[in-house]
């Protein structure tokens, strides 16, 4: 199995896409689109309990500790505080100017995790929906 590359004019480069998936040719689906990257990144970040990296400790967001948390006003505030703290610790390339936890109106154990945020680079303001699993 070969490794897809892609070709970027930007600062970005190019990478994996995440999650990992293999294209119909054999090659590991990549991204060169700058803005996929960051969205690639900000999503490793909150699916990533600090410590699971060796190398890098600090790397990731403490979400893992809400799993089992009442749904409320002080569970939804930490979340908003632990995304927008490793946002702003691991990935360098973004101004987060928003996060928001909000009860999913499906689902009641799923909280959606808005974010708003600015890329350094190109000044193109974004979004991403998180979803986190409360149980």
């Amino acid at each position: 199995m070969s490794v897809g590359g892609g070709v970027s004019s930007g600062f970005g480069g190019s990478g994996w896409a995440f999650p990992v998936t293999v294209t119909a040719d054999g090659t590991i689906r990549s991204v060169a689109d700058e803005d996929e990257i960051i969205r690639a990144a900000i999503w490793m970040i909150l699916s990533t309990s600090p410590g699971e990296r060796v190398m890098r400790p600090d790397y990731g967001c403490g979400l893992s500790e809400h799993v089992f948390g009442v749904l409320g006003p002080a569970t939804t505030a930490g979340i908003e505080r632990d995304v927008t703290d490793a946002l702003r610790r691991c990935e360098p390339r973004i101004d987060v100017l928003e996060v928001q936890a909000r009860p999913d109106a499906d689902d009641h154990d799923v909280l959606l995790v808005e974010i708003t945020y600015r890329v350094r680079a190109t000044n193109s303001r974004l979004n991403l929906v998180y979803p986190f699993y409360l149980d």
